[in-house]
């Protein structure tokens, strides 16, 4: 019955996303209470032109004038350090499907500034995205346009962390540590990022005993974790940083979950991450797409040009993967949110 729901969505979706033909609007909206902008994407009713985003080109309608989609949102939580631009073409897929998408740049983890990712920036990334909702909700051309009583919410790698707390998920950054102690060594960038990287020479036992010091003198607190937002119903959460999740605590997920899987990940390996959140909340959780070849940047469509050294090793596409198979995954993400947020 499932499958069958599933199929019915995407067909309705893709009828609608074939008679609007809007162009795709952006805008840039200002965050609530402090936090940085939120970038919006929506159906917009001018031409779009080639517009300059850091390192990527993109046909946009920049300030274009809203016309009426869908009257639902979704909020993008994008990974550490990302940016907007790199969930374009999901955005697109959204947009054409009639939805706004609304992407608040998450404090000290984002392109402009990376300074301080992991648990604390998890811990204060969920009530940034309800602060995004209301900053739309705020705003004069989108207001009028969108019924905030069912959210979608979509987030990747850093931002699936963020989707699986809105979920009904509970972790804690001793439960980050705990992970980190008992698998370093199998997990390392997930524990330490792009700070360092184990080699495989002598140097590698410093690198661990100093990677542990920091880590267990930053992140002994227990207390759970846990933020609850009523409007939003529906989650993807793709390639999610999660091995400090409680298990038990995404057994049952709060509202229908979505999750979408890459076994050729080397930041957040599958087995100690996504695999673990699909064994415990199937069946009442659901696979939208696993990408055998796909790496942790396979996601990011368009992904950044030019990525070298130990972030191109983690982000760059592996040997074998063919991106051609991302539209599909789009369009089964885009028909999830369909199916939970539509009438």
């Amino acid at each position: 019955m499932r499958r069958l729901l599933f199929f019915f969505a995407a067909m309705a979706l893709a009828l609608l996303s074939g008679l609007t033909q809007a162009a795709m609007g952006l805008a840039e909206i200002p965050g609530m209470a402090g936090d940085g902008p939120v970038t919006v994407f929506y159906p917009s009713g001018d031409e779009a032109g080639p517009m300059r985003r850091g390192r990527f080109t993109l046909m946009l309608a920049a300030q274009g004038a809203p016309v009426r989609g869908n009257g639902r949102l979704i909020v993008i939580s994008h990974g550490s350090g990302g940016a907007p631009w790199v969930h374009r073409d999901l955005a697109r897929s959204l947009v054409d499907a009639g939805f706004i998408v609304a992407m608040p740049e998450h404090k000290a983890d984002n392109y402009k500034d990376d300074g301080n990712p992991g648990p604390d920036s998890w811990t204060i990334r969920p009530a940034e995205v309800s602060r995004a909702i209301d900053a739309v909700g705020r705003d004069a051309r989108f207001a009028p346009l969108l019924q905030l009583d069912k959210v979608g919410m979509y987030g990747v790698s850093a931002g699936g962390h963020t989707a699986l707390s809105l979920a009904g998920g509970r972790w804690s950054p001793a439960a980050f540590k705990q992970h980190c102690e008992a698998d370093l060594e199998g997990d390392f960038q997930s524990c330490v990022g792009l700070i360092t990287q184990l080699t495989g020479s002598w140097f590698d036992g410093v690198r661990k005993w100093a990677a542990l010091f920091v880590i267990r003198h930053r992140f002994d607190d227990a207390t759970p974790r846990a933020y609850t937002d009523p409007r939003i119903v529906a989650v993807v959460a793709a390639m999610p940083s999660s091995a400090d999740f409680d298990m038990a605590s995404l057994a049952t997920p709060r509202v229908p979950l979505g999750l979408i899987t890459a076994q050729q990940d080397r930041w957040l390996v599958p087995r100690y991450h996504s695999d673990r959140v699909l064994a415990a909340c199937l069946p009442r959780c659901e696979l939208i797409a696993d990408l055998p070849t796909g790496g942790h940047g396979a996601l990011l469509s368009p992904p950044p040009p030019g990525l070298t050294g130990l972030i191109g090793d983690l982000l760059n596409d592996p040997p074998g993967f063919d991106r051609a198979v991302l539209p599909e995954v789009d369009r089964k993400t885009t028909a999830f949110f369909g199916m939970h947020l539509l009438p």
